[in-house]
């Protein structure tokens, strides 16, 4: 099991557990008062040295057991909580059963907490022989809030929005290439009210999706367009969020080097992105219509492959001369943002492991957000809810003769200038966004564009929540912007 049951109750008296591990969430500086229920806790805690910083963690005696402790810092808002709860899990290991207390936390805290314990006790189902690393199957979060069963429930259905990512990411391309990936994200809505269409190679070439199938017929396995539509009576709002879903890439004929290709199996991230999203919604029951189209291929050089030069006319007709076969996440989304736009949404967000340019710009902690004034202010402030960085990035006006092809309407890529390598890309993608209606002169569709290249796999050091390896990112906030329907 990737993630573990959680479950609440509630009191603030201490309790020890037989079959249980306490897990005790600390602030700094300690506080004495703050722990006089916990009596002599305050005395172990200092007997150890243990002062509460962020992203401690120790064990310490106490009324007979031994308690494990991870420190909070200094911070008394929602994500310090949630990142100790996540480094305390991640550090206790091996352990079955995980109560979780926060003797100093404020209302409200909970759902943070239990977040952050469920996100930091995840495992990927490795391929070891002897399973790979264990942790905790269950986590009860003690509390003095009032937490129904519906609101469990609910960070069970973010959690495991989250885990879903990392499962996919995390599994080997020879595992999962198109088809494998339609056919998990079939498998993942079974049993809820989501329409699931499957477009095969034919169908991509009869419905004229000429960027998805350019990026693809290069290789033996070849792309598919999955659309997923969560649509409840209820809706009032309609959101379409476009995924990238390159299963592997290698770059095709304009080929990466060696290093650079280690891990590319993790191309994939935004698709990922968009079924957990989509998935997550009808599992919350949402009032607001989410449709996610998942744009997958492989990447893969061959004699059929594309090559750096030629033309490919994207699902409206847009004509496009490929510099450069590496910059293939951008021809896939948009025939994706054109089959988006063709439903006329309220809102269009596109997830991608789009560019290297963005961790150089960014870092590997926020994501790159583009698009639309209201739209990225919008999932910036749902951003900030969930506790996930994110930065908003321009689309300059200035740059757009660069996507000037002499031969076709737009080139994919800037040959040899590696200037603003980002918001060329998303420059590239605003081309592809809608009208709000069929008339020319129309607005265009509010529109997001999110690069997760630097976020979506985390290849430092665990913090918080976050272990090594993929990461989930975004999948928190799209689900804040979504749950934000409900006050709309």
């Amino acid at each position: 099991m990737p993630t573990p049951q959680l479950s609440h109750s509630t009191g603030s008296a201490p309790e020890i557990e037989a079959d249980a591990q306490l897990l005790l969430l600390i602030p700094s500086p300690l506080d004495e008062k703050a722990l006089e229920a916990w009596a002599g806790l305050f005395d172990a805690l200092r007997a150890v040295e243990f002062a509460g910083a962020a992203g401690s963690f120790s064990r310490v005696p106490f009324d007979g057991a031994t308690v494990a402790v991870a420190g909070v810092g200094p911070g008394r808002d929602a994500a310090a909580y949630r990142d100790a709860a996540g480094a305390g899990l991640r550090a206790l290991g091996g352990v079955e059963a995980v109560v979780v207390n926060a003797p100093a936390a404020p209302s409200g805290a909970w759902r943070a907490i239990a977040e952050g314990a469920g996100l930091g006790a995840y495992t990927f189902a490795s391929y070891k022989k002897d399973g790979g690393k264990r942790r905790a199957s269950t986590v009860r979060v003690v509390s003095d809030d009032d937490v129904a069963d519906d609101d469990v429930a609910a960070v069970q259905s973010v959690v495991d929005a989250v885990a879903l990512v990392k499962d996919l990411v995390s599994t080997p391309a020879d595992r999962l290439g198109p088809q494998d990936l339609a056919d998990e994200a079939v498998t993942a809505v079974r049993d809820l009210p989501v329409e699931v269409t499957v477009l095969d190679e034919q169908d991509l070439a009869d419905g004229g999706y000429g960027g998805i199938l350019g990026v693809g017929r290069g290789s033996d396995r070849p792309p598919r367009l999955v659309r997923l539509d969560y649509s409840p009576a209820t809706a009032t709002r309609h959101v379409a969020v476009v995924g990238k879903g390159i299963t592997f890439d290698t770059g095709g004929l304009s080929l990466k080097p060696a290093g650079s290709m280690v891990g590319m199996k993790y191309d994939m991230c935004g698709a990922a992105v968009a079924l957990a999203v989509v998935r997550a919604a009808a599992q919350l029951r949402l009032p607001v219509r989410v449709t996610s189209f998942l744009c997958i291929a492989d990447n893969m050089p061959s004699g059929r492959a594309t090559r750096p030069g030629d033309v490919l006319t994207a699902l409206d007709g847009t004509t496009i001369e490929v510099l450069n076969t590496d910059a293939e996440g951008r021809l896939v989304l948009a025939d994706g943002l054109v089959a988006a736009s063709r439903e006329h949404p309220d809102l269009i967000v596109d997830v991608a492991t789009l560019t290297g340019a963005i961790t150089v710009a960014l870092g590997t902690r926020h994501a790159g957000v583009m698009g639309e004034g209201e739209a990225v202010r919008e999932y910036l402030e749902a951003a900030t809810r969930a506790g996930e960085l994110a930065w908003h990035l321009p689309l300059p006006a200035h740059m757009r003769d660069d996507l000037d092809s002499p031969i076709a309407d737009l080139v994919n890529a800037k040959i040899g200038d590696p200037a603003g390598g980002s918001l060329f890309a998303g420059l590239f993608l605003q081309h592809f966004v809608g009208r709000v209606d069929d008339t020319a002169d129309a607005a265009r569709i509010p529109w997001v564009h999110l690069d997760i290249a630097g976020v979506g796999m985390n290849k430092g050091a665990p913090f918080g929540a976050t272990d090594k390896g993929p990461t989930g990112a975004t999948v928190r906030s799209l689900l804040a912007l979504l749950e934000g329907e409900r006050s709309r």
